[in-house]
């Protein structure tokens, strides 16, 4: 072969690390040679293709990378490389890589792999340079009451095998509308082998085995099986998804009644103390002067008489006092986070209760000698003996709570000075009209609440300002009433320059007549009509503005405020948190002489009027709870507004919360031959021999009684009862 002329320049390409020399001049080839050997300008052509190709896929290659180039995060490598590796989902993301990049972008806890121990949980945040708190257990918890066996078959499945297929074609088996269908799909679907279909045809869950991961959750088209914790059990509100028994949705503490009555039944009162307490830390107390509102809904009334279920309430307590040692509830690990509670009255103790179960260090101030507030003062000893309701509370501090008497908010320290100590949260349970009229008489009230005054304060102090009411220049009334001119004169005496009236109402609904609110407008004074005011802000001990929302367009807007006149029997609850962490550490105290910023929110309300925010809305107490029971559903929502501001959750509740005008599946008769069993009487004590000979009216519940008594409940659940004719054939 010979080569008449060979030339050649060579150029180097770089793409994804390889390299490449290609000719960038053609071969030249001699003609005359090329007809001798014509395999020679086969093998040159092919060359020149091949090179050719070579260039062109190597300019497509580098320019793809600029384009199509994708950054791998070496923490996300880091974290990955950390967790196991078994792809179960259990954490509720498609596999590690997935978590792994949650967890770096702060979407997913340092412990969120479920299969890994605690020592993966604290590598991971020691790769990210943060700290993790004790990670409290999940565990499924199916919560139907009766199985396939025992319930009225509705539908038959024709072969199907999954509970989804059979909720989407038929909806359900039961007559129940929720209730479990009874074909294991959360068992098949459990990726540690935890959960077995029970004989009656409901899940059974291995405590042991379980992880929390929630798969079983996830899969469920009925939510009879949930995730549950000590936390989720707390913050939780019943739904249309859950099986409540008509009892335990009339009770304002939402109390397990049928499972609690359940446990007595069968002599575990150990046990049913235990359930009471998860909603009820007054259980001893609540057992002597509860209203009942849930003997009212009983389904035994349909056939003869209510269960006894405040009075197999109080047996249960009564044991527990008769040991001599308080049965106490689980609780979430230690967070540490210090939480004030002032108010050492039903809800003060109750919220400081729940929050020590969700592992916060909970302090109370009480201004009185002694805690209990009007439980203490307002119902006869022969009703409620002190050394009852001094168990309870001894109960409450056993669970963690820290109770400091002769402390008066606005006396002894102000919400300031608590946030200055290092506290996270503090909230204000000082009490109703009553309490405050007792502790204070005549004498002027203490300025609890930075800036916030009561309308009859101002009234009673006059134009003379006998309680020497410190306004400020800006002064808002809120919902003053007939009384607004007469509030407006005096703030105006008092020195206020700009004055503001706010009223959640419009005007046609409000007290305001036309010719008073011309009167307010020639005087300069601003008038808010259908508006909420939702939070405060300040700082130090001075309020400085207020945030305000339109009920109808819900636009925010901000008014500045030195004072709050409200018209109300009582201080309103309010959580007040700092809004200058950045100068203090969570949980650290300010230093010496340093004022603190914060913010001022209601807690979580009542379901019944969940939808209306700001202070005072519907359903706020004006003057003071209809009953104990209600203030202690009262302190557990406290408790989970404070736990939800501590992490920064949102308090959104779901839309489908049960509320008394919630449509519900229910019975208004009984299909089965229910017997009639007379309900046990209550031995009472003549009142004349007392305090001689006994200490109560009401002398309790024996064993036989209370077993025999508890015998009579239906084990209810939202349609479902004790079908008492199975019972009489197997007994047969």
């Amino acid at each position: 072969m010979k080569f008449d002329k060979y030339h050649m320049d060579i150029r180097v390409l770089e793409c994804y690390g390889i390299y490449f020399e290609i000719f960038r001049n053609s071969l030249t080839v001699n003609t005359a040679s090329s007809v001798d050997y014509p395999g020679v300008t086969i093998m040159v052509e092919a060359v020149i293709l091949l090179g050719g190709m070579g260039l062109i896929i190597g300019a497509g290659l580098a320019f793809a990378s600029k384009i199509f180039y994708v950054y791998v995060d070496p923490m996300i490598v880091e974290v990955e490389g950390l967790l196991p590796g078994a792809n179960c989902g259990g954490c509720g993301l498609p596999g590690c890589s997935a978590n792994a990049e949650a967890i770096v972008a702060g979407k997913a806890s340092p412990a969120s792999c479920v299969a890994a121990g605690e020592e993966t949980a604290v590598a991971i945040a020691a790769a990210l340079g943060v700290s993790i708190e004790a990670k409290e257990p999940d565990i499924a918890r199916p919560g139907c009451t009766y199985g396939v066996r025992d319930a009225a078959i509705k539908y038959s499945y024709q072969g199907l095998s999954t509970c989804q297929a059979a909720a989407m074609l038929y909806g359900g088996m039961k007559e129940c509308g929720i209730g479990c269908l009874g074909l294991g799909s959360c068992e098949k679907a459990c990726p540690f082998d935890a959960i077995r279909m029970g004989h009656d045809g409901l899940p059974v869950v291995d405590e042991k085995l379980c992880t929390g991961c929630g798969t079983c959750e996830r899969v469920c088209p009925k939510h009879i099986i949930t995730l549950s914790s000590v936390t989720r059990r707390i913050l939780k509100e019943y739904t249309t998804d859950d099986c409540t028994t008509p009892c335990q949705r009339a009770c304002p503490a939402g109390i397990d009644i049928c499972a609690y009555i359940g446990h007595i039944n069968t002599g575990d009162y150990q046990k049913a103390v235990e359930v009471i307490k998860e909603r009820n830390p007054f259980p001893t107390v609540i057992g002597r002067i509860c209203p009942r509102p849930c003997e009212t809904e009983c389904r035994r009334n349909l056939v003869d008489e209510p269960v006894a279920i405040n009075f197999l309430k109080r047996y249960a307590a009564d044991y527990e006092k008769q040991t001599g040692s308080h049965i106490l509830p689980y609780k979430a690990p230690d967070t540490h986070r210090r939480v004030a509670i002032v108010g050492g009255g039903v809800e003060g103790l109750s919220a400081a209760f729940f929050s020590a179960r969700l592992g916060h260090a909970p302090v109370v101030f009480e201004a009185g000698a002694t805690p209990g507030g009007l439980l203490r003062t307002a119902i006869a000893q022969y009703r409620l003996p002190p050394e009852i309701l001094d168990w309870d509370i001894a109960g409450v501090e056993a669970m963690g709570v820290e109770v400091r008497t002769r402390q008066t908010l606005g006396k002894d320290f102000t919400v300031a000075s608590l946030l200055a100590q290092g506290f996270e949260a503090v909230f204000t349970a000082a009490g109703g009209w009553d309490s405050r009229t007792e502790r204070l008489g005549n004498a002027p009230p203490e300025q609890a609440v930075p800036g916030l005054h009561l309308l009859i304060d101002l009234i009673k102090s006059g134009l003379n300002n006998r309680y020497k009411l410190d306004l400020g220049p800006d002064a808002v009334i809120l919902e003053s009433g007939e009384m607004t001119m007469e509030a407006v004169k005096i703030c105006r005496h008092l020195g206020a320059k700009k004055i503001s009236v706010i009223f959640r109402d419009p005007a046609e609904k409000t007290q305001l007549a036309p010719a008073t609110l011309s009167l307010l407008q020639q005087e300069g004074v601003d008038v808010f009509f259908n508006t909420d005011v939702t939070s405060l802000s300040g700082r130090g001990d001075k309020l400085a503005q207020i945030a305000c929302t339109d009920r109808t367009t819900g636009e925010k807007s901000d008014i500045t405020a030195n004072a709050l006149i409200i018209e109300s029997g009582r201080m309103p609850e309010l959580l007040f948190q700092r809004t200058d962490k950045e100068s203090s550490d969570a949980g650290v105290a300010s230093p010496a002489g340093q004022t603190v910023a914060w913010t001022a929110a209601a807690p979580r309300k009542n379901p019944e009027y969940a939808p209306a925010p700001g202070l005072l809305a519907e359903g706020d107490v004006i003057t003071d709870f209809s009953a104990a029971i209600r203030a202690i559903a009262a302190g557990r929502r406290a408790a989970a507004s404070i736990h939800n501001a501590l992490y920064g959750i949102d308090i959104h509740l779901p839309d489908n919360v049960v509320t008394r005008d919630t449509v519900l599946q229910c019975v208004n008769y009984l299909e089965d031959d229910i017997v009639q069993i007379p309900r046990q009487i209550m031995p009472q004590c003549d009142i004349s021999r007392i305090p001689s000979q006994c200490r109560e009216v009401e002398q309790g519940f024996t064993e036989e009684m209370a077993r025999a008594e508890a015998a009579r409940c239906l084990k209810c659940g939202l349609i479902c009862y004790s079908d008492q004719s199975v019972k009489k054939a197997e007994a047969a």
